[in-house]
């Protein structure tokens, strides 16, 4: 397998963190990261980013997991951190197909196997990746649990803006411009270009500083709004999630009651009818429960490891 760019220096994460490149079925090439349990292996988190993001940002997450005797397996998702981008504006988040995501889980399955990863195999998932992640488990994901954070099951938007946003995305994408950045986003990472005060992610100016500093140090990192296609089929893939019934896998979810980002109902409504499932409300917290303040994120990490000791 070819080497990949990894960046240990302000990743934060456990020592033996590398990356490969490898290609999807449809030759869009992608980036896994993977880091090694410290010890006898336990088994293997599968982590799955939300948009937006990349491997390096999870390395104190990797740390925490790896010292519990965890592999961790990432991935770049195509569109995002340093693994092909799909349009011309590299700045522009995008994806042809949602079920694009899928061929990229497909990948980073075949290099877990390759790599002679230990089972039982769990998920994490963030955001977005929560969206992938479920879709992924109702596909078979051969995973003996689930851990969520802030999962995208909805997307916010105001009530008035709903149908509006609908009808457009449409249009566009029947005139060709489905690719035009969605209404109220920014074209470049509003990380860079917000003030910590009132962000949407995390109540821990360190940490909103280190995810500043880790996309000017890796200037490839970076990405903004999404287009007017990804909403629309964001929003649908959503809406078809809403009709199924939970995958037979016990489940774990966080979500902070201060969640400004992903639509908060839908995560409530799955959760009730999970059967195996339990969701956890982390006083205060922001979008990004594993970026929080210390006292949260240690916590919240010491959940999660509590829970695949119990699921192995």
């Amino acid at each position: 397998m070819m080497q990949a760019p990894f960046h240990p220096d302000i990743a934060f994460g456990p020592d033996g963190g590398r990356a490969i490149w490898r290609e999807a079925s449809d030759g869009v090439q992608l980036r896994i990261g993977l880091w090694p349990a410290q010890g006898a292996p336990a088994g293997t988190v599968l982590l799955f980013p939300g948009r937006t993001e990349y491997i390096e940002k999870y390395g104190h997450v990797a740390d925490h997991l790896t010292a519990a005797g965890y592999n961790v397996a990432s991935i770049d998702w195509r569109g995002q951190g340093l693994s092909d981008r799909v349009m011309d504006d590299p700045y522009r988040g995008h994806v042809g197909d949602f079920a694009d995501y899928q061929r990229d889980v497909d990948v980073l399955m075949e290099v877990v196997r390759e790599e002679g990863l230990a089972g039982p195999f769990h998920l994490l998932a963030h955001s977005m990746g929560g969206c992938i992640g479920l879709r992924a488990l109702l596909n078979g994901l051969p995973v003996a649990s689930a851990v969520f954070s802030a999962p995208m099951w909805g997307i916010r938007i105001h009530p008035v803006m709903r149908r509006v946003a609908w009808v457009v995305s449409r249009v566009a994408a029947r005139f060709g411009a489905g690719g035009t950045l969605a209404p109220g986003t920014q074209a470049r990472s509003f990380i860079l270009n917000d003030p910590f005060e009132d962000n949407t992610l995390t109540r821990d100016p360190d940490m909103w500083a280190r995810m500043g500093d880790q996309i000017r140090a890796v200037p490839g990192f970076e990405l903004g709004g999404p287009s007017l296609d990804w909403v629309r089929m964001a929003v649908d893939e959503c809406k078809a999630l809403a009709k199924l019934p939970a995958p037979p896998v016990p489940c774990l979810t966080f979500l902070g009651d201060g969640e400004r980002i992903v639509d908060v109902p839908p995560i409530h409504q799955r959760m009730a009818h999970w059967p195996d499932g339990t969701l956890k409300v982390v006083p205060g917290g922001e979008h990004e429960v594993l970026m929080e303040v210390a006292a949260v994120r240690e916590e919240v990490l010491t959940d999660i490891t509590d829970f695949l000791a119990t699921q192995s």
